[in-house]
């Protein structure tokens, strides 16, 4: 057997460990191999609105939290605030892929509602707060989707980050589904 030949792939030929070896010294390219069949710029922009969201997201669900009152509300309230944080954890996920992808996290706060896909909400009351979170929940999702299905094959990391992020958000979609019950 070739030292530099894998004959053990299954789609297409060997693998040709010279030729990965070779690329890997590209330091260059940073986490992204020369091998990458993403359109980078493509991409990032779609990450970008995707990360203007999850900060418009965080931004609602902080204003529900701290404007949401009532002792009754309390359990309602705790939901608001771990979504929240748990908006943000994505945003710090999507930032972080930019940056790998050799692009530029967008937080610029003048434009951020712009390049949002859902809506910011200032409602005063709970019901209104649970129904804007769904909706936005919904747009998230739909989001999510369209990008998972642009990206395809291409972007295998990419693609399955936002899979996972998409999934937090159907759990929600489905939280705020259940408070309106």
């Amino acid at each position: 057997m070739n030292a530099n030949k894998n004959t053990h792939a299954s789609h297409g030929g060997p693998i040709d460990v010279a030729a990965i070896r070779q690329a890997a010294k590209k330091l260059d390219d940073g986490a992204i191999p020369s091998g990458y069949k993403g359109n980078r710029e493509e991409i990032v922009e779609m990450l970008n609105a995707a990360l203007a969201t999850e900060l418009v997201c965080v931004l609602r669900y902080k204003r529900h939290y701290y404007t949401a009152s009532g002792m009754t509300n309390q359990s309602i309230k705790a939901e608001f605030l771990e979504h929240a944080q748990q908006e943000e954890e994505h945003a710090d996920r999507i930032a972080e892929r930019i940056v790998q992808l050799d692009g530029e996290p967008d937080l610029n706060p003048s434009t951020l509602a712009q390049r949002s896909h859902a809506e910011y909400d200032d409602s005063g009351d709970i019901r209104s707060m649970i129904i804007a979170n769904l909706i936005a929940e919904r747009v998230a999702i739909e989001s999510y989707r369209q990008m998972i299905e642009r990206i395809g094959d291409s972007d295998p990391t990419t693609r399955n980050m936002l899979v996972e992020i998409m999934a937090v958000e159907e759990e929600h979609a489905d939280d705020m589904k259940d408070l309106l019950d």
